[in-house]
């Protein structure tokens, strides 16, 4: 244990009595939904918490600046390569947060694990079992999915939380394929992500939106006047983006002065851009490929629309993602156009700040945009209530009401 124990940083001496033990494989400053989901969560509460993670780039810098300790575990990919480094990830993950969880243990004797996903659950079984504390166990979707799929490693996670003080799910999508897969009667919790402005540069130092808006649409040479839709993710088909495409003609021929900016970039890139040039709108579409979160808030300024309309295939894409795309949206203040989509329930709501379609009716997603390009009214109301919506937060120390905190 010793030897591995060494894998750590050296430890940092802090004032504070910390009695929570954060443990996750993604933690900040590596830009992950899960990371960011849980610096969140350790924002709330930093005298209490101490963090246990995976090394990324510039960590060591990020975690000095911290209110909390930070300690990590190195990335096999560093010294071993790429294929091999990732193929011994997640033995190294489940190995190092056992036994450096342990030593943190006799330094700090914290009273409480908060695991911050599904991954690599069999340390935290193990260590409920050596370590005199209650655990809470973080579910986010496609790390339950993956867990099911094997009939051993399903038996050893019913257990693992069948022994955890609580479940927190980010969704409520989550907590019901969780109920209805397991029907563990474990208390379950649904903690939704939250909107930290520090993300995108708009702390104590904000900057003024309406500049960020003139800025980006200088850059695509759109006009102040014009109505922008917006897009944010990776560019796979199942986003459908070709959707919103196809429907530009339509808004221009009934005299809607319109452009769609799509951030991100992937496989679909080339398919999108020659779909533009058939339907001549190549010049309204502009492709901005990958944008760093600080720089994003100029493109929510810039739009008017945000609007992502996903298709669902399969059983468990619900559990594909919170959407937090569509929160941030909202938090800007824009009204969203999205699919009925299990997944997001918590985040979009029909006509109080979104309009929900199907989208694979044309009928239905070109009245949903005709309507919001028409309607700046109606737009105004919509990104209102959302922007109250995305200030709406559940804090984790809600967890432990009643547990003698």
């Amino acid at each position: 244990m010793e030897h591995v124990s060494q894998l750590a940083t050296k430890i940092q001496e802090k004032t504070a009595s910390p009695d929570i033990l954060v443990i996750s494989r993604l933690f900040l400053p590596k830009e992950a939904v899960i990371g960011e989901y849980l610096y969140n969560r350790c924002l709330q509460d930093p005298e209490q918490v101490i963090v246990l993670t995976a090394s990324c780039a510039g960590d060591q810098v990020f975690d000095q600046a911290q209110q909390f300790p930070v300690y990590r575990w190195p990335n096999p990919r560093y010294w071993l390569g790429g294929f091999l480094g990732s193929y011994l990830q997640p033995c190294f993950n489940l190995i190092c947060s056992f036994v450096l969880a342990i030593k943190l243990y006799f330094r700090y004797h914290y009273r409480y694990i908060e695991w911050g996903h599904g991954y690599e659950f069999p340390a935290l079984l193990l260590l409920s079992y050596i370590l005199p504390v209650h655990f809470f166990i973080y579910l986010h979707g496609q790390d339950l999915v993956r867990v099911l799929r094997n009939p051993l490693w399903r038996s050893l996670f019913k257990l693992t939380l069948k022994r955890a003080e609580g479940i927190v799910c980010n969704s409520s999508s989550t907590q019901d394929y969780l109920r209805n897969t397991l029907r563990v009667q474990t208390p379950t919790h649904v903690i939704h992500p939250v909107v930290r402005p520090e993300k995108f540069g708009l702390g104590n130092n904000a900057r003024n939106l309406d500049e960020l808006r003139s800025q980006v649409r200088q850059t695509y040479n759109i006009p102040p006047t014009a109505v922008v839709i917006l897009s944010v993710g990776s560019l796979v088909k199942q986003k459908s983006y070709d959707h919103v495409i196809e429907n530009l003609p339509l808004l221009l021929t009934i005299g809607v002065d319109v452009h769609y900016i799509i951030c991100g970039q992937g496989a679909c890139e080339s398919s999108l851009k020659s779909l533009a040039q058939r339907l001549r709108v190549d010049k309204r579409v502009h492709f901005t490929g990958y944008v760093p979160h600080q720089e994003l808030a100029g493109y929510y300024a810039a739009c008017d629309i945000f609007a992502m309309l996903t298709l669902s295939k399969k059983p468990t894409s619900a559990l594909e993602g919170f959407g937090i795309v569509y929160l941030e949206a909202s938090y800007f203040g824009k009204p969203v156009i999205a699919s009925r989509h299990a997944a997001l329930i918590d985040v979009v709501r029909h006509e109080e700040n979104s309009l929900l379609v199907n989208p694979k009716s044309g009928y239905e997603v070109f009245q949903a945009f005709k309507q919001l390009c028409q309607d700046q009214q109606l737009r105004d109301r919509l990104g209102r209530q959302g922007k109250e919506l995305a200030k709406r937060r559940t804090l984790h120390r809600s967890l432990y009401l009643g547990s003698g905190e």
